[in-house]
């Protein structure tokens, strides 16, 4: 069992890498769509570039939305509207109108005009309840429309135009009395008819639209159908009209169609195998070409939560509207490893991003193609990035390419520019801006990933930081030791092209832990006296070494990153205290060297190795007595030689070349600050 825990325990980081590339190839093939998805891409009134095209299986041609909507606008349009006929009212207005005539006709009229106003009321009662009057006109566009009066012993069809309404029945009873020989007793009848009369049709609004809905959902969505193997688009033919309708029918059915289970797994598994892939090419890269990242958990999980947010902006916005897929500022991804890590893991990143997206995007082809041009160039334009005015020109240069390759593949595929969609140069326009926001992202990552980067650095750098201050006050001369290898570790990284802004902010702080105890180093002893007098040799030693592990404390107090702790860890390597060990050995030929031997690490980057150089020679170099260029040649010579074969740099992955050249960059510093000066006259 403690055999079992024990490779487990040395496995474990490993093992961890395995349960993240399965976490992450789980969450985003969650958020993957599910369907199948049609392997061509198309485009109306373009050519067909694929193969010719039979027809997979029966499918059904879809009706467009266009179509769809002249159907359901017919029926509203020839909808038959219904109301409700009370037979009642008839009979009740009947006996009002005997009333009223009984009350308007004089009783000193003849007979026979009386009589003729009573049966021409009646008549134009009979001949309006005949059809109907309506209560409120409902402002039918259609008068001949057909409509149904619903009554309690039969169903009439007739008109709209045929029923009598309030607002029509002055022109109904003029038109009346103008026919008959009644016009001298126009008024009479009139007062007559407006007394009694009562509307017996009510506008039965729930069944009309009822029935429209019924109607309306009685329309298929379909017209016709394609039997498997047919032929529907030849190699080269352009894709207008019914082929057009009928590859978007194919193209939605098969992407929308309900799966059975046994393919849904299998669809689910394909996509498994694509992420798993990709992801793992990822790791494989880092194990090969970044092994220090690749020992690092926190890192890796940082580089695959990048990719996970990436691909998950872009499914949401593919699932609200595909059309604004350029909006998703994707550029930002190798912005932030390239701010973190450096330019090739970031574009290798990147690369492997778009390769996921590639297998849901629509038009996969030139997505991918702008995409990974856009990421070419980030990584070419953006240096410095804690350089606003950068940022701001390497957005402009970023977005400009973006405008330039979609006219490109616009001209290629329309072959005019009449019809540019103008809209999605605005889009572009609208990803460049929000690329800006690399800058807060950064931040927030930092905190939340322990991580550092230019932007960091550049504040770290300012003499004016709290723990810099306190250097300077309690150890002036360890603070300008500091500067002079800042400045010499700086030169020596722009010229092999290492990260000089991390190197110099390491030489700054390297020395920090003699704060503790300043009047024990050399540069800090003003007043002539050496502590070290009254020490052993061993003790002083002790002291000297003890400032590497002291400078570590103190700068985990102050929340240092580990970037810049490292340079603490490393900047004498396994180096020994030469001196107090010589000392020692006359009084004790046999002491043991380890005892004054600093503990390391040796340095494991460029930038530490390139400090650890730089700090000797500087320190070195104080005690050069009429210093000049051949001693200043043989003395840089003889520092770096001796830590080469003490094999300090064998982890820092740093050239033969290179060392040569922060070599020559040491000499020629040297000559400069040490250079003779005149004698001026007094």
């Amino acid at each position: 069992m403690t055999q079992f825990f024990n490779k487990f325990y040395k496995n474990q980081s490993q093992l961890y890498k395995i349960i993240l590339l399965a976490f992450t190839t789980i969450f985003i093939v969650f958020i993957f769509p599910k369907s199948g998805r049609f392997k061509y891409d198309f485009e109306k009134g373009k050519p067909w570039q694929s193969e010719n095209l039979y027809a997979p299986f029966n499918f059904a041609i879809e009706k467009s939305s266009e179509e769809i909507l002249k159907e359901e606008n017919n029926i509203k349009s020839n909808a038959t509207y219904y109301f409700n006929l009370n037979d009642s009212v008839k009979k009740q207005v009947e006996k009002k109108l005997a009333t009223e005539l009984d009350l308007v006709i004089s009783d000193t009229l003849e007979y026979p005009k009386r009589r003729l106003i009573r049966n021409s009321s009646k008549e134009l009662l009979e001949q309006i309840y005949k059809v109907g009057f309506l209560d409120q006109d409902i402002n039918l566009p259609n008068s001949t429309k057909s409509v149904l009066l619903i009554s309690n012993e039969e169903v009439l069809n007739t008109n709209y135009g045929s029923l009598f309404v309030q607002d029509s029945l002055n022109n109904t009873i003029s038109n009346f009395i103008n026919t008959t020989n009644v016009k001298e007793f126009k008024s009479e009848i009139s007062n007559v008819i407006y007394n009694s009369i009562l509307p017996n049709l009510t506008y039965n609004e729930s069944l009309t639209n009822k029935v429209i809905e019924e109607n309306l959902d009685k329309i298929s969505p379909t017209r016709g159908s394609v039997e498997k193997q047919t032929l529907i688009i030849s190699k080269g033919e352009v894709v207008e009209g019914e082929k057009y309708k009928v590859l978007k029918s194919l193209e939605a059915q098969y992407e929308s169609q309900i799966w059975t289970t046994y393919n849904y797994y299998w669809i689910v598994f394909a996509y498994t195998l694509l992420v798993a892939l990709a992801l793992l090419m990822l790791l494989l890269f880092l194990k090969k070409y970044r092994y220090d990242i690749y020992l690092n958990n926190t890192k890796v999980t940082f580089i695959f939560f990048n990719i996970f947010i990436m691909v998950l902006l872009t499914t949401l916005i593919i699932n609200y509207n595909s059309k604004y897929i350029y909006v998703i500022p994707i550029t930002i991804l190798p912005l932030v490893i390239k701010a973190f890590f450096d330019a090739r893991l970031g574009l290798f990143t990147h690369v492997i991003t778009i390769l996921l997206l590639g297998s849901i995007v629509p038009n996969s082809y030139e997505y991918m193609f702008l995409q990974i041009i856009a990421g070419i160039v980030t990584i070419l334009t953006v240096s410095e990035l804690y350089k606003r005015a950068n940022l701001f020109i390497s957005v402009g240069q970023i977005t400009l390419v973006y405008v330039i390759a979609y006219f490109a593949f616009y001209v290629i595929h329309e072959g005019s520019i009449e019809n540019l969609e103008f809209e999605n140069f605005v889009l572009f326009v609208l990803c460049g801006l929000a690329t800006l926001f690399v800058q807060p992202i950064i931040y927030i990552y930092e905190k939340l990933f322990g991580l550092v980067s230019d932007v960091s650095l550049l504040e770290l750098s300012d003499t004016n930081t709290k723990l810099l201050k306190r250097l300077s006050n309690e150890a002036p001369g360890t603070f300008h030791h500091s500067l002079n290898v800042a400045n010499l570790a700086e030169a020596c990284a722009n010229e092999i092209g290492a990260n000089a802004m991390l190197v110099r902010v390491g030489a700054l702080y390297h020395d920090i832990g003699k704060i503790n105890n300043p009047t024990y180093f050399t540069e800090n002893q003003s007043s002539g006296l050496n502590p070290h007098d009254e020490l052993s040799p061993k003790e002083s030693a002790k002291i000297i070494i003890d400032h590497t592990l002291k400078g570590i404390e103190i700068a985990k107090k102050y929340n240092l990153p580990e970037r810049v702790i490292d340079f603490i860890r490393t900047h004498h390597g396994t180096s020994v205290v030469y001196y107090f060990y010589s000392k020692e050995k006359v009084s004790d030929p046999e002491v043991d060297i380890n005892l004054f031997r600093y503990p390391g690490p040796i340095p494991f980057s460029k930038e530490t190795a390139i400090l650890m150089m730089c700090d000797s020679v500087e320190a070195a170099s104080k005690s050069l007595s009429n210093p000049t260029t051949p001693k200043f040649n043989e003395f840089v010579e003889k520092i770096v030689e001796k830590q080469l074969s003490e094999g300090q740099f064998l982890n820092s992955n740093i050239t033969l070349k290179e060392i040569q050249l922060i070599k020559k960059v040491l000499k020629a510093k040297l000559a400069n600050i040490y250079h003779l000066r005149i004698e001026y006259p007094e």
